[in-house]
């Protein structure tokens, strides 16, 4: 019987007298109250022949007492060891059921669930007529498989499957049945860590190498984590079949990735190896990865990796050794694989970066060029035999090359798109696939055209787009794009057989639904009917708003006005600015609006939009873009673009007349909050911030930070500028810090929330830290959910709307 552990108070550190206060869990206003708890519509799922629907319904929120369950962290992952699955996975309590061409409101409950359901990694059977997914129970992980055509569900398992790793679940070609990792009868007790007495130090050497990594959290720190690490990620692989007897499969090992090849005879397989380390998480472990038969027998060891703790410089450098090992969809059992021409160093001068081999049976020895890349490999989707569209891209550029290339080599490739990628009004969009004769996706091709779904973003607003494209000559032209204006239509599918467009539709106060589109009848059928939980948001003004930053840029935000606003009186309102900085190479993308005023307006548990209940208009989103172009690098003049930005969207909202720029907040969340804490030290914009979960003295990330390559020793200045913590004397307005106790974001880990407070403390400044209790970088727990918004209305409160600006 496991001991749950349950916090009910907060420790806050306060300006006041005291220096703690005991607070237990709060609730905000009520206007806010009733727009957090409401039920949440399911998440829809649907067979490719679109036969069946499945709805996943799921608790909008964990409780405090769930997170508070039994969690070890090891190796960049985080694992309840009592029942074998992520400590922090998102559970589904319900799954329903409809025939597409049913009537709404006739689906069902699987029928056979276990009571208080705890569902996850939901698994296609290759023919899509059933599901496989897992039950956790307090004793361990189940998995479970649903028939759609007759709603009901049954258990194939017991409680001894092991879901701490990828994979759990992989169906055989034939579905009949499954490959599942088990835990092995020789798995030994854990080391209570805690509680461990210590054989000796904790050794750490260096050789030379320059191991240049990030500040990854929740590594392993010692041999006795190294041991729970091993015995947590072992396995047994078992074939269960859906009729008959369970038996062995593969022995014992630290398996991660399981893939049958798309006709069934073959199975890829990845261990994970020793040596562990202390520095970067597991999957940059050793592996292994092997060919076995679908009968369990190895046939080839294709690659060996070793331990990747050294890397040269930059986003784009890898490894020398093969990677991105997959199975070639469009043919029975061929794989493919990548290796670097630069050897993995984007410092190198080099034509070509990468270069894709196929392996045929028996998978031995060098495979078979098929295309070299210009930049970093990114991605390949199948066709027929002498089709295929691969992808690269190199961040220092922001360049993205499709290539359209014949496997079999008797054609040249040629680059179908060379962009840069964050230009969003030139995407092309995402090439239309369908499910081949191996059940693989694979794209849908007629002849040589093939089809594309773009968002459609343009300068005059968003239409998203249908498009056929001659592989060929790349001449393309418009099947379909949306025109609405007052709604979004999200292009989700297409079948070129049946002409039929799945799409989903929402406005600003309409929930999104789904919808069959047919292009030959030009016929609208809808799929689903989920109602608008939040109907106090009903009427609220939303805008989206666009302006110029002092350079000229353009840029937008949207804008929420309080609820019950009237705009002809224009009474002079307080405001929440909430922003996110994004690091650019040129102006013209940067300026670019992706905002959709008709997207639904839905307030999740981080978003600012709640408070115009409370009278404040909110401006989300705003762009807040910091560009480098050509040599220079955004982070060179981060600070002024900063403020910059800032400056010019109070000004646009004030010179709509709406707002009180003497009672302005910011708020922002992980790179938001640095931006916030930025912000208050460098400007006298802003009445009060909100930071959430960030991120202040970059010298605690000295090997690189956001989009920032540099480590501190070639650009200290930049560091040394960016730092709010190295600039605590110049804060000038009251500012709330908030942080999860168990972040895991690289960078963000909650010393720097604590060394922050304590720095602006010690220099007098207004401020307050509230650490939650058992949260990670994003927050879970209704308790802590709703605390927050209560600590950050009555922040506002005080500091904002309330604010004596006779000062």
């Amino acid at each position: 019987m496991r001991t749950t552990i349950i916090t009910l108070t907060l420790l806050v550190f306060s300006t006041c007298v005291r220096a703690q206060e005991n607070v237990t869990y709060q609730l905000p206003p009520e206007e806010i109250l009733e727009l957090v708890d409401v039920p949440l519509a399911p998440r829809v799922l649907m067979n490719h022949d679109r036969t069946h629907m499945v709805m996943l319904y799921r608790d909008a929120y964990k409780t405090i007492a769930e997170l508070s369950e039994t969690e070890l962290r090891l190796g960049g992952l985080r694992i309840d060891p009592v029942t074998n699955i992520g400590s922090r996975t998102t559970y589904y309590n319900d799954v329903k059921v409809r025939a597409v061409d049913a009537e709404m409101g006739t689906e069902q409950s699987l029928s056979g669930l276990p009571e208080n359901a705890r569902l996850a990694n939901i698994s296609w059977s290759p023919d899509q007529r059933m599901v496989a997914l897992t039950n956790t129970t307090p004793e361990g992980v189940e998995v479970w498989v649903a028939d759609l055509a007759e709603a009901s569900a049954r258990r194939l398992t017991d409680a001894r499957v092991n879901a701490n790793l990828g994979d759990v679940i992989s169906w055989a070609e034939d579905g009949q049945s499954l490959l599942v990792k088990m835990l092995p009868d020789d798995r030994k007790p854990l080391i209570d860590v805690a509680n461990a007495v210590p054989t000796g130090p904790t050794i750490s050497t260096a050789n030379g190498e320059k191991a240049q990594n990030r500040t990854y959290q929740d590594l392993l720190s010692n041999p006795n984590d190294e041991y729970n690490f091993e015995q947590l990620a072992r396995s047994v692989i078992y074939r269960v079949p859906l009729e008959g007897d369970t038996v062995a499969f593969l022995p014992t090992g630290m398996y991660d990735e399981l893939r049958f090849s798309p006709d069934g005879s073959h199975l890829l397989v990845t261990t994970i190896e020793r040596p562990f380390s202390y520095i970067v998480p597991y999957y940059r472990f050793p592996t292994t990865t092997t060919v076995y038969t679908s009968s369990g027998d190895s046939v080839q060891t294709v690659a060996r990796l070793p331990l990747i703790e050294v890397l040269p410089q930059g986003f784009m450098a890898t490894t020398t050794e093969r990677r991105s090992i997959q199975w070639r969809d469009d043919l029975p059992a061929s794989l493919v694989y990548v290796q670097a021409l630069d050897g993995g160093d984007p410092e190198q001068d080099a034509e070509y970066r990468d270069e894709l081999y196929q392996l045929d049976p028996p998978f031995a020895g060098a495979g078979t060029p098929l295309l070299k890349l210009h930049n970093r490999y990114a991605g390949v989707q199948w066709g027929d035999a002498h089709t295929a569209i691969a992808y690269d891209r190199w961040f220092d550029t922001r360049n993205l090359k499709v290539y359209t290339f014949d496997p079999a080599g008797e054609d040249a490739p040629t680059v179908l798109f060379d962009r840069n990628y964050q230009d969003r009004y030139s995407d092309p969009g995402s090439f239309v696939t369908t499910r081949n004769a191996y059940g693989s996706e694979v794209l849908a091709l007629e002849d040589e055209r093939a089809y594309l779904i773009g968002d459609g973003f343009t300068e005059s607003g968003q239409f998203p787009f249908l498009r056929s494209i001659d592989l060929a000559s790349g001449a393309s032209e418009e099947l379909y794009t949306s025109t609405y204006r007052d709604r979004l239509e999200e292009l989700l599918d297409y079948d070129p057989a049946t002409e039929e467009l799945l799409v989903r539709e929402e406005s600003a106060i309409d929930y999104p639904n789904y919808y069959i589109r047919d292009l030959g009848t030009q016929e609208t059928r809808q799929l689903t009917d989920f109602a608008n939980p939040f109907q106090s948001l009903q009427d609220v003004h939303k805008e989206v708003i666009t302006y110029q930053r002092a350079d000229g840029l353009e840029l937008s935000g949207t804008l929420y006005l309080p609820v019950g606003y009237d705009t002809v009186a224009r009474e002079k309102v307080p405001l929440i600015l909430w922003a996110y900085p994004r690091e650019f190479k040129d102006k013209a993308s940067a300026a670019q609006n992706t905002s959709n005023p008709n997207q639904f307006t839905y307030p999740y548990y981080g978003s600012p939009v709640y408070w115009v209940t409370q009278g404040y208009a909110v401006l989300d989103d705003a762009a807040f873009p910091i560009i480098g172009e050509g040599e220079e690098e955004p982070n060179d003049s981060f600070r002024k673009q900063l403020v910059d930005n800032a400056r010019a969207a109070i000004d646009a909202v004030d010179e709509l007349g709406y707002i009180d720029r003497q009672r302005v907040a910011v708020g922002g969340h992980s790179y938001g909050a640095f931006m916030v804490a930025n912000l208050l030290s460098h400007s006298d914009l802003f009445a009060a911030g909100i930071a959430r979960s960030g991120a202040y003295n970059r010298t605690l990330t000295p090997f690189g930070f956001q989009a920032e390559q540099r480590n501190y020793w070639e650009a200290p200045e930049v560091y040394y500028n960016m730092s709010p913590f190295m600039h605590a004397d110049k804060m000038k307005s009251p500012l709330l810090l908030i942080h999860g106790e168990a972040d895991n974001n690289s960078g963000t880990y909650p010393l720097q929330s604590e060394r922050y407070f304590n720095a602006l403390k010690g220099l007098g400044a207004t401020v307050r830290l509230v650490m939650l209790p058992k949260e990670s970088h994003g927050y879970r727990a209704k308790e802590s959910i709703l605390h927050l918004l209560w600590e950050q209305d009555q922040w506002l409160d005080e500091h904002v709307k309330n604010r004596d600006v006779s000062r």
